[in-house]
């Protein structure tokens, strides 16, 4: 079976879109940590537009825990497939943009080398909300990590993203290589200030003048990015190998939908993304509160909820009335209540669409999948609306039954008693079911000792265990509360 590579790519259907430009005339001017589905599908993406006229911006993509892709890309002359998937029907269109890649398990000395190449001037970062080891309730650095308490003891060796980062800076500091940009691309409150600010811990843990110099020559601008990129499967496997004619070991799905917003805060040299749909602006924070706490509150909402329902994916939980009904209802009284955006966004519209394209079947997003890791994402994506709520005196009814569909998740089984594995990095399903509510480093100190917050949630997590999730809400959509 003949593989993706740049030789085959003569031999593609017509329709299916391909680089614009000679790969041997590519430079690599951004390191991206973290090369998974959504930085391929994304970032990536913008990238490889940009190519056509400025062939300075290659990707060196890196891999951090594991080296399926890299290895796979490598043997692929750095190419990949993404599918887009809408209402009518599906285009294929390969990407050249990860020219090259490195495995931070191989040895670090190559990633750290990057760093300090005068002609990368962007550092890029998808690793996931966990992958920041700190603490999402405060955004501070966990030292006591166990990857962080090895970086501090092992600087030349790095295992961590933020550990990686001060290495490679140093590195970049030492060889005299100038000023550069780290990007982060992850849903973090603040993902820029924030990443600087763990780094900023870190450094100054183990070099104040190292800690010094950062401060003076990384920019570190916020970003909020938005697709929907499922897991890949073994149908887009298929899909992939019927659509070309040869087989890509790592092709990605997305929705039609893109976008990318950007803050203007750099240092050195950047890519123009702007002049390929991503928009730079002076502010990200509005773009970022919407779409952390309408987008992605919605869909830990309708994750948790729905696959205690026996919803497999997005599409079949947003599609089903009663969820519906409280992912609306959560949208327009509690989170849109919180939001300030500039006045040609129309928020209602918003939250329509989002709707609209979490039904989308042709992505065939798992819940189970949306759901991992629920103490990292729900600080940002449903507390802090909380919090804010709270403080204004208004009603947290749909929040709180969110916030108990993921304790009801949490706990280990499903409604008909089977198991569900939980992938969480605060611990297993008995210590979140048994003190949740104690968990400071997910909810704080206020929302811990809160008793508004704290009588709500231990009110909906008892009617969910009770009631079962379908009476639940069909009870909450007649809004009679018990």
């Amino acid at each position: 079976m003949t593989a993706l590579s740049r030789e085959a790519l003569v031999s593609l259907p017509l329709w299916v879109a391909r680089p614009a430009y000679d790969p041997d005339n590519v430079a690599t001017g951004i390191v991206h940590l973290g090369v998974g589905a959504f930085h391929r599908a994304h970032q990536a993406v913008y990238t490889d537009t940009l190519l056509r006229g400025d062939p300075r911006w290659g990707i060196c993509g890196v891999s951090l825990k594991t080296p399926r892709v890299t290895h796979a890309l490598t043997q692929q002359d750095g190419l990949y497939t993404v599918l887009e998937k809408g209402s009518t029907g599906t285009s294929a269109r390969v990407i050249g943009a990860v020219h090259e890649t490195r495995f931070l398990g191989a040895g670090p000395e190559s990633v750290i080398a990057r760093f300090a190449d005068p002609a990368v001037h962007v550092v890029s970062l998808t690793v996931t909300e966990k992958g920041y080891c700190h603490d999402p309730a405060t955004g501070r650095l966990d030292h006591t990590h166990r990857e962080i308490a090895h970086d501090l003891a092992h600087r030349g060796s790095p295992v961590s993203t933020i550990g990686l980062l001060v290495a490679g800076l140093a590195a970049r500091r030492a060889s005299g290589s100038g000023p550069i940009n780290v990007v982060c691309c992850d849903n973090l409150p603040h993902n820029g200030r924030t990443v600087e600010g763990l780094v900023a811990s870190f450094a100054r843990a183990v070099d104040p003048d190292l800690a010094d110099w950062i401060g003076t020559h990384v920019a570190f601008p916020c970003t909020m990015v938005d697709r929907i990129v499922p897991a890949t499967t073994d149908a887009d496997l298929a899909e992939a190998l019927h659509l070309l004619g040869v087989a890509d070991a790592v092709p990605v799905v997305a929705e039609p939908f893109s976008d990318w917003v950007i803050e203007n805060r750099f240092t050195a040299a950047r890519p123009a993304w702007e002049e390929v749909g991503a928009r730079l602006v002076a502010d990200v924070a509005p773009f970022e509160s919407m779409k952390l706490r309408l987008l992605n509150g919605s869909h830990s909402t309708l994750a948790y909820l729905g696959y205690l329902l026996g919803h497999e994916y997005l599409w079949q939980a947003a599609s089903d009335p009663l969820l519906a009904t409280l992912v609306e209802r959560m949208m327009a009284s509690e989170v849109v209540p919180t939001l300030h955006v500039p006045t040609d966004i129309d928020l209602s519209a918003y939250s329509a669409q989002l709707l609209a394209r979490f039904r989308n079947p042709s992505l065939p997003h798992g819940t189970q999948q949306i759901a991992m890791d629920g103490s990292q994402k729900i600080p940002q994506r449903l507390l802090a609306t909380v919090r804010d709520r709270l403080r204004g005196g208004g009603s947290i009814e749909h929040l709180a039954l969110a916030v108990a569909g993921w304790i009801r998740y949490a706990i280990g089984t499903d409604e008909q008693g089977r198991s569900i594995t939980v992938v969480d990095a605060r611990g297993n399903a008995s210590q979140i079911a048994d003190g949740f509510l104690g968990l400071t480093a997910v909810f704080g100190d206020d929302l811990s000792s809160n008793p508004a917050f704290r009588n709500a949630v231990a009110r909906d997590v008892g009617a969910l265990i009770r009631d079962g999730v379908r009476r639940t809400l069909a009870v909450f959509a007649g809004q009679t509360r018990a």
